[in-house]
């Protein structure tokens, strides 16, 4: 599987708690600008996925769109909510997987009328195709709530603008079913975050609603009848089981060499003389920091006490929420009990502390590295 986390983004608390319906053991993760996500694996021994809101609106969608992908370097981008059906062959609660979404505002007012200047954002070729397949399979509908009904799942283009649209007979929707009359339905934020996708080297970006109106002036009465939680449940249901597929793709970045021959790139290190390999791995993310203490040999005790102060440190700027901080403390107490002891087993019990400690400390690279040269020196 692979492990780089899937970012999936909501506009409401309503979606985000559905969405957070599939996350087991979720944990806050702040950025350094104030932006509150919970990162965790999809139930059931899943992916990892980061989660986040963005509010109403392509402008704040595509803002912190674009600040999950700086800070998670996910694999992919999913974004989950509602919309509203253009037609009325689409029912409430089908489930749209957006093949196109078009940022319909653009245009140019001349004297002769409005005319059109659309942006579009088409998904990429391969969630596509893992979409389809979903839907064809059917396996997706293991993720639904206990006793749901299986809706519809459509694909299809997506209007994305600026407007809540509740009207069948409005100058609005007038304009939108004449200029994009093959959008399948309408909503506020999917512009943004494709945006924010395409401009970050094409990273992978689908969008998935659940209908939850019909954008024809019954928005108030399908509302009461709680169409909104219906139809985000099974967006929610739909998004879950695309990013676990997603999850399971090889990873994109393959050499030319490993693309023609159908193997995975592979790079062999060689130390000499007194040199020491530090960190082999297929792809980093972030900095990698290897202490080196004087005369070349590491003291674990040591280390551990500057550990802590690292700790300390990265709780003040934010980079460790008080929760993980409070057990990466925990931990790194059992291992120094166990160091102290004066049995052959303390190393081996604390080396068992400390891969926990590494486990913690995954996301902020820097201190995971810390807690490797520390087991290194065990």
């Amino acid at each position: 599987m692979n492990e780089r986390p899937i970012v999936i983004l909501t506009a409401l608390d309503l979606e985000y708690q559905a969405v957070l319906k599939h996350v087991a053991d979720p944990r806050p993760h702040r950025h350094s600008a104030g932006t509150r996500f919970e990162v965790g694996r999809i139930a059931d021994g899943g992916c990892r996925v980061a989660l986040g809101l963005v509010g109403k609106g392509n402008h704040p969608a595509a803002v912190l769109a674009e600040r999950a992908i700086a800070e998670f370097a996910p694999y992919a981008l999913l974004f989950v909510g509602v919309a509203g059906a253009l037609w009325p062959d689409i029912g409430l609660g089908d489930v749209v997987v957006a093949t196109h979404v078009y940022a319909y505002h653009g245009g140019t007012s001349e004297d002769d009328g409005f005319k059109a200047r659309p942006r579009v954002w088409e998904i990429s070729h391969e969630p596509d195709q893992i979409a389809r397949h979903l839907y064809r399979s059917g396996s997706w509908s293991r993720c639904l709530p206990e006793g749901a009904a299986v809706p519809k799942v459509r694909f299809g283009p997506i209007a994305a603008g600026e407007v809540v649209q509740d009207s069948r007979i409005s100058a609005h929707a007038h304009w939108v079913r004449q200029t994009y009359n093959d959008a399948l339905a309408i909503e506020m934020e999917a512009a943004g975050v494709s945006q924010a996708g395409h401009l970050n080297r094409s990273l992978p970006t689908v969008v998935v609603r659940g209908i939850s109106d019909r954008a024809d002036g019954t928005k108030v009465t399908s509302d009461g009848a709680d169409w909104q939680v219906r139809a985000v449940a099974n967006a929610a249901a739909f998004a879950i089981a695309l990013a676990q597929e997603l999850a399971l793709e090889p990873h994109h970045g393959r050499s030319a060499d490993a693309a023609g021959n159908g193997r995975a790139e592979s790079v062999r290190i060689i130390a000499r003389g007194h040199a020491h390999v530090g960190v082999q791995a297929a792809n980093i993310y972030g900095d990698i920091l290897i202490p080196q203490a004087s005369g070349g040999v590491l003291d674990p005790a040591a280390q551990l006490m500057e550990l802590r102060d690292k700790l300390r440190r990265a709780l003040k700027t934010h980079e460790l929420d008080e929760v993980t901080f409070a057990a990466a403390e925990e931990e790194i107490a059992i291992a120094t009990a166990f160091l102290s002891e004066r049995t052959g087993h303390g190393p081996r019990k604390a080396t068992i502390a400390l891969k926990r400690l590494r486990g913690l400390l995954a996301d902020v690279s820097h201190l995971a590295s810390h807690v490797s040269s520390v087991i290194a020196a065990l």
